[in-house]
């Protein structure tokens, strides 16, 4: 084992990321509730984080596996958008055996809630107050009460989210062919990723589902048969717009000094952003968001060799990286949540799950452009986003 750095480095790094398959709403998960999609992926990520430290280097040579995941995993924070009432995150650590010693907070940012975990989890590692904390998000879009919650006051307006990803589609100048030519690649890319095995390393099989539901081969030109599915006359369908879905991702967060004493791979949380914007142009929540997060990280846009934006709707996703100056090419290279699907309080976590596996399982990385940024935007007009760095990738 590499000796300890001698400066004490509590940067949060990213050193392991699970996720289950994304399930269709009422179909393979849909008899699992919030904690049972949970409770194996923070299991497995747990076993994943004592395998990189070795089995005996923190709890001892003697020490139950009981207690060993006592020590290793010192909290777990999940975001949830529809969970039932209760203590989720500590509901599903005991569900997944972690010990009574390992408490867990629930977090509720809408869709961006998977992704505020993670950045909550870096705040208490940067801190010092924890060392391993396990954090992602969880939905049953299955189990989940009918109805939402409001996500504005009266007198801010409170659109449903169709209607609001019509009004930025509109105002951007998103056309109706661009959004569903962007919907067609997004699956393409994810059926291509998926028969080529890329998503098998990051997936945590549940309930005999192995693999994500909604991927299908389709077209631009079927997709242009679809009416509009929230504006009459409008530009958002029902085949330019995520599913609802069912699923859960998490990943581990660690100091630098941990990665850099056991000589592991991640990625470094090198910029956070979370932001407001008008709750009635929510989906451009991750713009701001993904500015101030490469501002913290010291980066432009332009060093990105990627962006995994959850892809609530093609024509939000479209304005959103038009405004950051992006192309649109370089979002969500395996397909995103048009083609996986979107499991609203998990999703911020597995757009960071699928850099994850991207950059340091696969080692896919873009010379001359070493980062990268996940974000997500949310109901109410709210933003998370991050910007990473691999660092022991080799």
């Amino acid at each position: 084992m590499p000796s300890q750095p001698s400066t004490h480095d509590t940067t949060p790094v990213v050193v392991a990321a699970r996720r289950t398959p994304i399930g269709t709403a009422g179909r393979a998960l849909a008899h699992l509730r919030v904690e049972d999609l949970a409770a194996p992926v923070l299991a497995t990520l747990a076993d994943d984080v004592r395998r990189l430290a070795g089995d005996t280097q923190r709890a001892g040579a003697g020490a139950t596996s009981e207690a060993m995941r006592e020590v290793v995993v010192d909290d777990v924070v999940l975001g949830s958008s529809q969970g039932p009432d209760g203590a989720l995150a500590r509901v599903a650590a005991l569900q997944a055996g972690l010990g009574d010693g390992v408490p867990g907070m629930t977090v509720d940012r809408q869709c961006a809630g998977g992704l505020a975990a993670v950045t909550t989890a870096a705040a208490m590692v940067a801190s010092g107050q924890a060392t391993v904390v396990l954090a992602g998000g969880v939905e049953s879009a299955s189990t989940a009460p009918p109805g939402r919650a409001r996500f504005a006051p009266d007198n801010h307006g409170d659109p449903d989210m169709g209607v609001a990803a019509e009004t930025v589609a509109r105002e951007a100048g998103i056309s109706r062919e661009r959004q569903d030519a962007y919907a067609a690649r997004s699956h393409a890319r994810a059926v291509d990723a998926q028969r080529a095995g890329r998503f098998d390393d990051e997936i945590v099989a549940v309930a005999d589902l192995h693999a994500d539901e909604r991927p299908r081969s389709i077209t631009a030109e079927r997709l242009a048969r679809l009416p509009a599915a929230f504006v009459p006359g409008g530009t958002v369908t029902a085949g330019n717009s995520c599913g609802v879905n069912d699923g859960a991702a998490a990943v581990a967060v660690v100091p630098e000094w941990w990665r850099a004493r056991y000589d592991v791979p991640g990625l470094r949380l090198r910029g956070m952003g979370t932001a407001g914007v008008d709750p009635a142009r929510c989906g451009l929540g991750f713009v701001p968001a993904t500015q101030l997060a490469l501002l913290r990280a010291g980066v432009t846009a332009d060093d990105l060799g990627s962006i995994e934006v959850v892809e609530a709707f093609a024509g939000q996703m479209l304005a959103g990286v038009d405004a950051l100056g992006i192309d649109e090419s370089r979002a969500c290279p395996d397909g995103g949540a048009l083609a996986l699907g979107h499991p609203w309080g998990a999703s911020g976590a597995v757009v960071l799950v699928r850099l994850f596996t991207r950059m340091v399982r696969q080692r896919t990385l873009e010379p001359g452009r070493p980062y990268a940024a996940a974000a997500v935007a949310a109901g109410g007009g709210q933003g998370v986003a991050v910007v990473v760095e691999p660092v022991g990738v080799r």
